[in-house]
């Protein structure tokens, strides 16, 4: 009778730990279940916001076909202010201009092989990072962007160093002080293309006119001007085509009351003014 007990004991015990094993492993299954599920919602929440924080993210719901990350390798340097990425994805420095060696409807103009033998030295096979202002491209659908190569900010670079003017043109214009500044330190020590292409470098003038047949503020006497190239030019009283800039505001050009609103609004200062 005893052997008998000792015996359903046992069983009993066996079928016990079998049962918890079984409980365990069904469990832990459950578990496992639930950890999947969170982990994938998690990483399509990550890649949703990689793509949100891309600077090179359409905004439309595609992505580009970029590297991933912050950096991406050039591969080609077009001139002085593009450059090709290694995805085939064009990038226009924001905010500088350079003189142009690439387009077919106009000659090479002084120091834009110089300017783009220095975006080379650069930029070219390296990893950048690009910075996004507010307008995402221009009409030729390149990205428009402020570049980094480490801590080197290339687009203000090639201003300090006499290869760019400064072109800013709102809304995009976060850096616009320290290019305007750039670009008259560089002007007053005549680096690069300041001390080599003067001739070039001078606003475009064309017949005069007085404040008053363009303006109904009397005091507002700064001519806000756009050269043939586009630039855009503002002249002070006393500067050397102030007399002979006219303003044609059909073609966007106009009157400002302090050289701070000129600027803020995408201008910069002829270079014939002291």
């Amino acid at each position: 009778m005893r052997m008998e007990v000792v015996m359903n004991l046992s069983v009993r015990r066996k079928i016990f730990l079998i049962g918890s094993g079984f409980l365990i492993l069904i469990i832990g299954i459950w578990i496992g279940s639930q950890g999947g599920a969170r982990y994938a919602a998690i990483s399509s929440q990550s890649s949703v916001d990689r793509q949100s924080s891309n600077p090179l993210f359409s905004g439309d719901g595609k992505d580009v076909s970029v590297p991933t990350g912050d950096s991406f390798r050039v591969t080609r340097v077009i001139d002085g202010d593009t450059i090709e990425l290694e995805n085939g994805e064009r990038v226009r420095y924001v905010g500088i201009d350079t003189p142009e060696t690439v387009d077919p409807r106009k000659p090479v103009q002084c120091f834009g092989v110089e300017a783009s033998k220095k975006n080379k030295e650069l930029v070219e096979g390296k990893s950048v990072r690009l910075e996004r202002d507010i307008t995402d491209r221009d009409k030729y659908n390149r990205l428009l962007r402020y570049v980094w190569v480490g801590d080197t900010f290339i687009n203000l670079a090639l201003i300090e160093e006499g290869y760019a003017q400064s072109y800013s043109y709102p809304p995009d214009i976060k850096y616009q002080g320290q290019f305007v500044e750039a670009q008259r330190q560089a002007r007053e020590t005549n680096k690069g293309l300041w001390g080599g292409c003067a001739s070039e470098t001078a606003s475009v003038v064309i017949p005069p006119i007085t404040p008053s047949q363009d303006t109904t503020n009397d005091s507002c006497v700064i001519k806000g001007n756009i050269s043939a190239s586009g630039e855009k030019i503002y002249h002070l009283l006393g500067c050397g085509s102030y007399a002979k800039t006219q303003i044609d505001t059909g073609r966007g050009e106009r009157w400002f009351c302090s050289e701070q609103e000129a600027q803020s609004a995408g201008w910069r200062r002829a270079f014939n003014c002291n």
